[in-house]
């Protein structure tokens, strides 16, 4: 891969990453309070027809992540084995942090956003649905180590 093609999408990496964490960072604090209330006597609840009217995972993420976010970690993966010694270690690291979080993107989160957005509010769907936004933070954060070590890659480059 030329160096100027493997640069660009070293670039193109750290923009898509950095947009996925501002965007999941968004969803986080602002849009997934509306899935999960509580009610005036502190009861959590569901709200499935919340989550089905956002339906952010059509609507935004399979745009900037599923897709574009998933072949931009492959390429980026494979540029990463290639490169100079230098910034080798740095964007070989971005690249697994990311398809670390395109794994458990794919086996875990949308799977069961998917279950989510069929459930009716009972305690079992608050249960899981409550679980999902904490692991969120988690996966997060594997977005953050992935953005970060690529921005170091990018100045390394």
């Amino acid at each position: 891969m030329p160096e100027s093609i493997s640069r660009a999408v070293l670039w193109l990496f750290v923009i898509n990453l950095g947009i996925a964490l501002g965007a999941g960072l968004y969803e986080s604090r602002i849009v997934v309070p509306h899935w999960i209330s509580s009610s005036p006597d502190l009861v959590r609840h569901w709200d499935a027809e919340a989550a089905r009217r956002d339906d952010t995972g059509r609507r935004f993420w399979g745009f900037v992540t599923t897709v574009p976010l998933t072949l931009l970690t492959l390429a980026n993966l494979i540029a990463a084995w290639r490169a100079p010694a230098p910034v080798r270690g740095w964007w070989l690291a971005a690249a697994i942090a990311a398809v670390a979080d395109r794994v458990v993107t794919f086996a875990y989160f949308i799977p069961t956003m998917v279950r989510l957005m069929r459930a009716s509010d009972s305690p079992e769907s608050v249960a899981v649905a409550i679980r999902w936004a904490h692991l969120n933070y988690a996966r997060l954060a594997i977005l953050l180590a992935a953005w970060v070590t690529a921005l170091k890659a990018l100045f390394l480059s």
